[in-house]
């Protein structure tokens, strides 16, 4: 038996209970560890490796629990979301960002420039779902541009690195990802989209990973094994589990206003597990990032239709195969803790 899109019944994973912003608080709260876990698998291994492997290790979790539950094959236009959720957060950012901080940026300055995701994650919600946001929302996101072009000159010595530039890239690949999985989480469960999202990429990620695990010699020390393991169990799989399911509840760009809090724990693991020093410039900065986005998000958007796809129930748990009288879980049931506006 496949899923059932409308069973609720109980489920080893549950995280229903924690509501649209609790869910989204425990993907940033997962995803804030990122940069100093990359730090660290960084101490023996390449970076196209680590971008690469965390993804291959990932996907094949994902395909033995899609398999364990027989989960309902992605249809249609989903398969083109699906691809781009893949380019963004499973290619784009962990690539791109592995490389920005093995060319010599720091966690805490990286987190920094990412400070900029959730506006940048609110722009693409706009495109991608239809919402027409006031002009006070374009000064607002102007302004946050601004600021932390500003920061990365004077880090630059007045001219960009070559890590800024990948961190930028980073930043906008990341969000369409976001924004594509967070539209892709109305129709089906934010666990299944990341799971066929990773399926789909690993007929590249796998033979890649490999071949990197072949040529680069990797030095698997305990600061590697530990790091390498957070980056693919927990940044590429199971904190977007919570993630997506916290945008489908409340919406993307209400969904992303909470990422506001993740450059300030980024800046808080950095200094406590990697020693990098916060100074006054780096904290300023994120302030200034963080009074920005919040404008950006406090400013009123009309919501309309998301292009190709059509609301539906959503849900976060999921269970193995089971009678037909069991029902499964991991369906698409409507949550009653909120809803887009």
């Amino acid at each position: 038996m496949r899923e059932n899109d409308s069973a609720t019944a109980p489920s080893p994973i549950a995280l229903g209970g924690l509501g649209g912003f609790g869910l989204a608080a425990l993907g940033v709260l997962a995803f804030s560890f990122s940069f100093p876990g990359t730090v660290f698998a960084l101490d023996g291994l390449d970076p196209h490796l680590v971008g690469f492997g965390r993804a291959a290790v990932a996907a094949l979790l994902a395909a033995a629990l899609l398999a364990a539950v027989r989960a309902k094959r992605p249809r249609g236009r989903q398969w083109a979301g699906l691809a781009a959720v893949g380019g963004g957060v499973i290619f784009g950012f962990p690539i791109l960002t592995s490389l920005a901080l093995d060319g010599g940026a720091s966690s805490a300055h990286s987190a920094v420039i990412i400070g900029l995701l959730p506006a940048a994650t609110a722009v693409m919600a706009v495109l991608r779902a239809g919402e027409r946001p006031s002009p006070a929302f374009w000064l607002a996101s102007g302004a946050g541009a601004a600021w932390i072009t500003g920061f990365a000159l004077v880090r630059g010595a007045g001219h960009f690195t070559t890590a800024d530039l990948l961190l930028f890239a980073a930043l906008v690949v990341c969000a369409v990802g976001y924004a594509e999985g967070g539209r892709l989480a109305r129709e089906m469960p934010g666990w299944r989209v990341i799971s066929w999202a990773l399926v789909l990429a690993a007929p590249i990620t796998l033979p890649v990973t490999i071949w990197l695990l072949a040529t680069t010699e990797p030095h698997w020390t305990g600061r590697a094994v530990s790091g390498f393991a957070y980056v693919s169990l927990i940044s590429m799989y199971l904190g977007f589990f919570a993630w997506y399911a916290g945008m489908a509840r409340i919406g993307i760009a209400q969904a992303s206003q909470v990422q506001l809090a993740q450059p300030i724990l980024t800046l808080v693991w950095s200094g406590l597990f990697l020693g990098e020093l916060v100074d006054a410039t780096t904290g300023l900065a994120a302030l200034g990032v963080l009074v920005c986005v919040a404008l950006t998000q406090r400013t009123r958007v009309r919501r309309g239709p998301a292009p190709g796809l059509a609301p539906a129930p959503v849900a976060v748990s999921v269970t193995a195969s089971a009678p037909p009288s069991a029902g499964l879980a991991g369906s698409s049931g409507r949550s009653t803790s909120g809803a887009p506006k």
